[in-house]
């Protein structure tokens, strides 16, 4: 297995130098992504690919399920990172239909860490209850769970320390929430985007 992953990417840099023999030598000068992406571990669901970008254009931290853990230093770390120093201005929490970290939480446990990590969408669960029960079954009721766990994302992103220092100094940063569709590989908009000022006003309305 790991020989035959070699040599795919023996073919791939070959045919990547063939097409463009400079791209390496700029890729490996500079980082310089306009994206920040906050999305789920699932193997199905790699950043770059499905939003049709090259290695270089998107930052990328991925967990189970794309929770926004307001503990979280890996994350924080790496959104830090992505604002102060990348100068990224873009932030995308993208969550997917058919999320097995979604159903897991959905399901009693145990599960082992994943149940202590799942939480924040279990809490989800229940402040949703009645907006839940009213979709047509389980595979709806996890996939409008997944919507909710993005837009909650966005919330908890915007209300770093990070985002609020940077937005206060007057860095137009804009965080917004997407989710992807297995089965047809299309990214869809929550239309639950934040920006400077905007997250203040909801807060205070």
């Amino acid at each position: 297995m790991l020989e035959s992953l070699l040599a795919r990417n023996i073919e791939w840099s070959a045919a990547r130098h063939d097409a463009d023999p400079g791209y390496f030598a700029r890729l490996a000068a500079l980082q310089a992504p306009e994206f920040f992406w906050i999305g789920c571990s699932d193997s199905r669901v790699p950043a770059n690919v499905v939003a049709g970008l090259d290695p270089g254009e998107v930052f990328v931290h991925r967990n189970v399920a794309n929770v926004v853990h307001s503990a979280d230093l890996n994350l924080l770390s790496a959104l830090e990172f992505a604002v102060e120093a990348l100068k990224v201005r873009e932030i995308i929490v993208c969550g997917h239909y058919g999320c097995g970290g979604v159903k897991a939480a959905t399901e009693d446990p145990p599960h082992g860490l994943s149940d202590h990590w799942l939480e924040p969408i279990r809490r989800l669960a229940r402040s949703y209850a009645v907006d839940l029960a009213a979709c047509g079954g389980d595979e709806d009721r996890r996939d409008k769970l997944a919507e909710l766990n993005v837009i909650e994302g966005v919330r908890r992103v915007s209300e770093t320390p990070i985002l609020q220092k940077a937005w206060a100094r007057g860095a137009d940063v804009r965080v917004h929430g997407l989710i992807y569709g297995l089965k047809d590989g299309r990214l869809r908009n929550l239309d639950c985007s934040t920006g400077p000022g905007h997250f203040v006003e909801e807060t205070a309305r």
